[in-house]
């Protein structure tokens, strides 16, 4: 089984920063992109940003030149450092890791969330 946990959310103030974190554990043979979603109320799940294992980024054009994603491969960490955050920012963020477990093939797991606030 894989589990991932988030942490770093809060409440902060516009113009603020926060650092989210989501570390993989379990039975993990490899990990192939891990990214970051993020879900404000009645609305659907979007992609804020994700990376391969090789470092290759992408990102939401909404938080390009705010936001910058990284991972430590070591150990199966991604970070979103947030920075000049808006009030528009205000959501659940989610983890997503595409992991092969078993050496049989990649699956997706989620983690549970973390709130993100941003006051303006």
């Amino acid at each position: 089984q894989v589990q991932l946990e988030e942490s770093g959310g809060g409440l902060v103030q516009a113009g603020g920063s926060l650092r989210l974190s989501c570390a993989a554990s379990g039975t993990i043979f490899s990990i192939n992109t891990m990214g970051w979603y993020r879900q404000a109320s009645a609305f659907t799940r979007e992609s804020v940003a994700d990376i391969t294992s090789g470092g290759r980024t992408n990102y939401a054009d909404s938080v390009k030149g705010r936001f910058t994603i990284s991972r430590d491969n070591a150990k199966n960490t991604v970070f979103l450092q947030m920075n000049s955050l808006k009030s528009e920012d205000t959501a659940v963020y989610y983890c997503k890791a595409i992991v092969d477990p078993y050496r049989s093939g990649y699956r997706q797991y989620w983690g549970q969330g973390t709130q993100v606030t941003v006051s303006s």
